[in-house]
């Protein structure tokens, strides 16, 4: 149930159901590894590599030879699920942070169990969810195979590419967008539904909310050039990693490789809503995260923040400590926190992250 008041952060992406087979230790350990973007699940077995057709230590979309995949691994197998897909696990970690019914998450899964497994999952987390339910494709499922030290991840992202702005304006949806204080969409998004971002871009410029966009991987600026222009110019902040940042500037040709620089001139693009600066995050794994932020005239101030240190017998797994980040990040923005403070809330949620087994 909605609460009367909203949700003052709304988070936007593709969700995924992560099923996931922890026999022991060393299993759980490889397993991590692959928790950041997609949600998996896995198994030590070499015949289920032969019996799929799957090369060990792939990643690669599904195909109709895979799909018997899944639901052997949910019927045989003693599997862990967990809600996944990048902004869901920052939805979940913002309201890890945040007081009771604070988040709200938006994407499209099927008709079928493994959308009722995926809402139980996000109940579980204290995470709304507004899914749009499309009639025809399945919930989206990535599957992970184990063979030793390898790892072949098949994804299948079926219903996830399936959202429609149609979802988005329906009245009670609208409404909740209305309450919301704080947009964040993933960058992945822009390969579903560039109008749903837009309208939400511009319900944020409109009434000087907050636009939060995730770059999310290196392929989006690459490959998705023309929808990701579109959308910058709405953007508040604008969170990536040094990979994410190098590709961006690259697909402007801007021939710059000092990250700093790079987030000084994403920070200067044109803007929308002149009321906010922009600030772009750039988090650079073990080394300090970059803060570039504009102000009405046009001048850039960066800032360096270092990372929370821990030892080396603590890490579990590096992988999805940039959408822990972005949650922690999030949080600090939604209760009115400095950037600084925001910032650490950022780091401090990523140091718990990479201490546990994926984004839980």
């Amino acid at each position: 149930m909605a609460a009367a008041e909203g949700y003052p952060l709304l988070c936007l992406e593709n969700p995924l159901l992560g099923i996931f087979l922890l026999k022991n230790v060393s299993e759980q350990l490889m397993l991590i590894r692959f928790l950041s973007r997609y949600s998996g699940s896995g198994i030590s077995n070499d015949s289920t590599l032969e019996k799929y057709g799957v090369k060990a230590n792939d990643a690669i979309l599904a195909e109709e030879k895979h799909m018997g995949l899944y639901e052997d691994l949910i019927q045989n197998h003693d599997a862990k699920l967990i809600a996944g897909g990048a902004a869901q696990n920052t939805a979940r970690g913002a309201q890890y942070l945040l007081a009771p019914n604070s988040v709200l998450y938006i994407g499209c899964v099927g008709r079928d169990k493994y959308a009722d497994i995926l809402q139980e999952a996000c109940n579980k987390a204290g995470l709304h969810t507004e899914y749009r339910v499309d009639d025809v494709q399945p919930t989206g499922r990535c599957g992970v195979i184990i063979t030793g030290h390898n790892r072949s991840m098949v994804t299948h992202l079926a219903a996830a590419n399936e959202y429609k702005i149609d979802h988005l304006k329906q009245p009670r949806v609208w409404s909740l967008v209305e309450k919301a204080k704080v947009y964040y969409v993933g960058g992945y998004h822009l390969t579903v539904c560039v109008p749903a971002i837009l309208a939400l871009a511009e319900e944020a410029a409109e009434k000087n909310k907050t636009f939060m966009l995730s770059l999310s991987a290196p392929f989006i600026p690459q490959f998705f050039k023309d929808q990701l222009a579109s959308v910058i110019p709405y953007t508040d902040y604008i969170l990536g990693n040094e990979s994410e940042a190098l590709a961006y500037a690259e697909s402007q040709g801007w021939e710059i490789t000092d990250i700093a620089e790079i987030a000084k001139k994403i920070a200067s693009l044109p803007k929308k809503n002149t009321k906010q600066p922009r600030v772009v995050i750039i988090t650079q794994g073990t080394d300090p995260t970059i803060a570039a932020v504009s102000d009405e005239a046009g001048n850039v101030q960066v800032k360096q923040t270092s990372v929370r240190a821990i030892s080396a017998e603590e890490i579990y797994d590096t992988n999805g400590a940039g959408d822990a980040f972005a949650g922690g990040f999030c949080a600090g923005i939604v209760e009115g926190k400095s950037l600084e403070e925001s910032v650490d809330m950022g780091h401090w949620l990523a140091s718990l992250s990479i201490r546990e087994l994926g984004p839980s």
